[in-house]
C-alpha cells in the first residue's frame, strides 16, 4: 500500500524559515536529505554544531565530543564537560511564559521563566535541607501540574536523580520503582481529579513508600481531608526559604531513571544523563517542532512516560512554553483538547493514534468547535498511524495546511529514530526519514540491509547523545536487550520499511509479529485493513498457535457506535483481510469487545491481549489504565 501513497504535504511559507532550515544552511547542506546524510557521516561534528547552535550554557566546556573507548554500548558524550540540564531549561527572559496549566475543572495557572526558576531553586533548597545529595534518587509521583514540572527540574538542579512515575499507578507499581532505585524521598500530591472523581494519590504513596523513603513531600491540590503520615512534609513547609544555586554536574552525570514495563514482572530503569539528554531533546524540540520563544507545546502525556520529559525539555530548553493539562483529554466533552488549544493559543499538539480513533466516533462538529488558528504542528507517537486516523487529523484538525510530525523512538532511546521535519515533504502515515544524527537502517534476520519495499528490523548503527547509559543496576540485561541481536548495532524491536521513493514507515513491534506459514506479518498491516472496512473504531491483531500454519491471526475489534456485532461483519472482516493481504493471512476469528487494554498514553498492549487470550502469565501490567478490558479478552477465550 505504501508504494502508491502520494505526498500530501509540502513545506511552504514560515515552515521554510524554521530553525532546522537555518541550521541546514549553516551546516552546509543543500536540502534536508543531504543534512540527514551529512549528520550521520560525521556525528561528532554534527552534535558539536547542534549544541553551539542551540546556545547551551556549559559550566565547563567538554574536551571531546564522543568517547567510545569502552565500546559503542557505553558511549560517552561531551566528555569531561559540565552542564546542568535544569539550569539550561531556566535561562530565558524571566518575564516570558514558561508554564501554562489547566485542570479538569477549568482552573488555570501560568508561571513565567522567572517564577519557575524561583520555584525550582526553592524546591531544590528544601530537598537539600532534607539531606538529599548529589546522586541520591528522588521519586516523583505527581499529576501534570506546574509543581510537578518544577520538582522534576529541581531534582536535576541539585544533582540528584529524578524517578518519574505514571500518576495512575497503584501502590505496588510505585513501590517496585522506589525500591529498585532506592529512592530517598518521594514527592507526591494529596490527590487529583480524573473524569470528575477524586483520585487519592497520597494513599497510594503512603503504601508504596513505607519502609523505603525517609520522607514524603506532599503538594496539596484538593479540599479533601488527607491525614499526614510519619515522615510527611507539606510542600509549603520546605519551599519558603531562599533558593539554592544549580549544582555543578558532569555531562555524563545521571539526572533521571525512567522505567519502562518489561515483559516479565520487573520493569527496566533506563538511565539518562544531563548532557546527552539535554542536547538531543533540545535539538528535537527545535528541529522537529520548531520550538522557540513565543511557541507553546502541549503533548497529551504523563510525567511517567518519556514524552513527559520530552515536552518539558523540548520546550523549555528552547525558550518556548509548555502547556500542562491535568485530566482526561475527552472530559467533560470530546472537544476538550481542541477547546484548550483555541483558548490558550497553543502552537504544537502531541497526541497518539488511539486518542484520535477515540474521537472519530463523535461528529466532527462536536470535537472541533472553535478555530485552531494558532496551531502550527501536530505530533504523533506511541504506535504506527493507520490511514483513517492520520487523514482525519490532517484534514479535520490541520485543514491540510499543518504537517503531522509522526515520530518514533522509545524510553531507552529518549529521542526519535524516525521523524519528519518542517522542511520535509510528507506522505500519509510516513515518518519520512531518520531523525538527524541517527544512523538508522533496516536489517533482515541475518543483519543485512533490506531492499526498498521490504519490511525488516529497525536498527541504529552509531551512538547518539540521548541513548540510555544502561539499565539501572542491570548492565547485562541492557546489553542483552539492545546489543546482542546484531554486533555493535542497536536492535530496537520495531518493524520498518522504505517505499520506492525513500519514505519510511513503521509496522509495529517485531515481537508482536505474526509468522503465518513462513510469512512474517506485522499486526499493523492487518489492523489497517480491518479499519478500512469503515465499521471498526479500533482493533488489535494477535497471533495464536496453529498446527498447520504455525500461527494464525485473531482480531479483537471495537465497533463504531451504532454498529452491532454480527456474523456478517465478522465474515466481512475476514474476507477483506484475505483479499488485501492474501488468503493465508485470513483471521481465524474476529472477537468483538467494548475496549482494548491500553496504557494512559493510549498504547494498545497487544502482548497482554495475547497472553490473556492464551492463558499465559501477564507480566507487568502496572501501566494499564483500564485493566478491566482484560476481562473481556478472558471471556473471548
Amino acid at each position: 500500500m505504501e508504494e502508491k501513497l502520494p505526498v500530501i504535504w509540502k513545506p511552504y511559507g514560515d515552515y521554510l524559515k524554521s530553525k532546522v532550515a537555518e541550521f541546514m544552511h549553516k551546516f552546509g547542506a543543500k536540502d534536508i536529505w543531504d543534512l540527514r546524510k551529512k549528520s550521520c557521516e560525521d556525528i561528532e561534528r554534527f552534535w558539536k554544531e547542534v549544541e553551539e547552535f542551540l546556545g547551551l550554557k556549559w559550566q565547563k566546556k567538554y574536551t571531546k565530543v564522543l568517547d567510545i573507548s569502552q565500546g559503542i554500548e557505553w558511549a560517552k558524550w561531551f566528555y569531561d564537560g559540565k552542564i546542568n540540564l535544569a539550569e539550561n531549561c531556566l535561562r530565558w527572559n524571566k518575564n516570558s511564559k514558561a508554564v501554562i496549566w489547566e485542570n479538569e475543572e477549568g482552573k488555570t495557572k501560568t508561571l513565567t521563566y522567572g517564577e519557575l526558576a524561583e520555584l525550582v531553586a526553592k524546591i531544590g533548597a528544601g530537598l537539600k535541607k532534607l539531606g538529599v545529595k548529589k546522586g541520591d534518587r528522588v521519586g516523583l509521583f505527581m499529576p501534570m501540574t506546574p509543581e510537578a514540572l518544577a520538582s522534576y527540574l529541581a531534582i536535576a538542579y541539585i544533582g540528584a536523580i529524578v524517578v518519574p512515575m505514571f500518576s495512575g499507578y497503584g501502590p505496588e507499581a510505585v513501590r517496585v520503582r522506589l525500591e529498585d532505585s532506592e529512592a530517598k524521598v518521594l514527592i507526591t500530591a494529596d490527590g487529583t481529579k480524573r473524569r470528575g472523581k477524586f483520585v487519592n494519590m497520597k494513599e497510594v504513596a503512603d503504601e508504596a513508600a513505607k519502609d523505603i523513603c525517609e520522607h514524603k513531600i506532599i503538594f496539596r491540590y484538593t479540599d479533601e481531608k488527607i491525614p499526614k503520615s510519619k515522615g510527611d512534609i507539606y510542600a509549603e513547609e520546605i519551599i519558603t526559604e531562599k533558593g539554592v544555586e544549580p549544582e555543578e554536574t558532569e555531562a555524563e552525570h545521571p539526572f533521571m531513571i525512567i522505567y519502562t514495563s518489561g515483559t516479565t514482572g520487573k520493569p527496566k530503569g533506563a538511565v539518562h544523563v544531563h548532557g546527552g539528554f539535554l542536547v538531543k531533546i533540545a535539538e528535537e524540540g527545535a528541529f522537529q517542532m520548531d520550538m522557540k520563544p513565543g511557541e507553546i507545546l502541549f503533548w497529551i502525556t504523563d510525567i511517567g512516560w518519556i514524552m513527559g520529559p520530552w515536552e518539558f525539555v523540548g520546550a523549555l530548553a528552547n525558550g518556548a512554553a509548555v502547556f500542562l493539562y491535568d485530566g482526561a483529554p475527552d472530559f467533560p466533552q470530546p472537544s476538550r483538547v481542541f477547546d484548550m488549544i483555541s483558548r490558550h493559543k497553543i502552537t504544537a499538539l502531541g497526541l497518539s493514534p488511539t486518542f484520535v480513533r477515540s474521537l472519530m466516533k463523535f461528529k466532527d462538529e462536536d470535537v472541533i468547535k472553535k478555530p485552531l488558528d494558532s496551531l502550527r504542528f501536530v505530533g504523533s507517537t506511541g504506535e504506527p498511524m493507520n490511514y483513517a486516523p492520520y487523514m482525519w487529523v490532517f484534514e479535520k484538525v490541520g485543514k491540510r495546511k499543518i504537517p503531522i510530525i509522526n515520530l518514533s523512538g522509545g524510553t531507552e532511546v529518549a529521542a526519535c529514530f524516525l521523524s519528519p521535519h518542517p522542511i520535509d515533504e510528507i506522505k500519509p502515515m510516513s515518518l519520512t526519514g531518520p531523525a538527524l544524527g541517527m544512523d538508522i537502517d533496516i536489517f533482515d534476520e541475518d543483519g543485512k540491509p533490506v531492499e526498498r519495499g521490504k519490511v525488516g528490523e529497525l536498527v541504529c548503527k552509531k551512538p547518539w547523545p540521548g541513548m540510555t547509559r544502561g539499565l539501572w543496576k542491570s548492565p547485562e540485561r541492557y546489553k542483552e536487550a539492545y546489543w546482542s541481536r546484531f554486533k555493535g548495532v542497536w536492535f530496537h524491536g520495531d518493524f520498518a520499511s522504505q517505499d520506492e521513493d525513500g519514505f519510511w514507515f513503521l509496522h509495529g513491534r517485531s515481537d508482536d509479529t505474526l509468522k503465518i506459514a513462513g510469512k512474517r506479518v506485522g499486526p499493523a498491516e492487518i489492523e489497517t485493513v480491518v479499519l478500512e472496512t469503515g465499521k471498526v473504531l479500533e482493533c488489535a491483531a494477535i497471533g495464536v498457535p496453529d498446527e498447520i500454519k504455525g500461527e494464525v491471526p485473531v482480531v479483537f475489534a471495537v465497533l463504531k457506535p451504532g454498529v452491532e456485532p454480527s456474523d456478517e461483519i465478522r465474515e466481512e472482516i475476514k474476507r477483506v483481510v484475505a483479499e488485501r493481504l492474501g488468503k493465508p493471512i485470513t483471521p481465524k476469528d474476529v472477537k468483538f469487545v467494548s475496549a482494548l487494554p491500553k496504557t494512559r498514553n493510549a498504547k494498545i498492549m497487544r502482548r497482554l491481549i495475547r497472553n490473556k487470550f492464551l492463558g499465559k502469565p501477564l507480566g507487568d501490567i502496572s501501566s494499564l489504565e483500564n485493566p478491566q478490558a482484560l476481562d473481556e479478552i478472558d471471556k473471548a477465550r
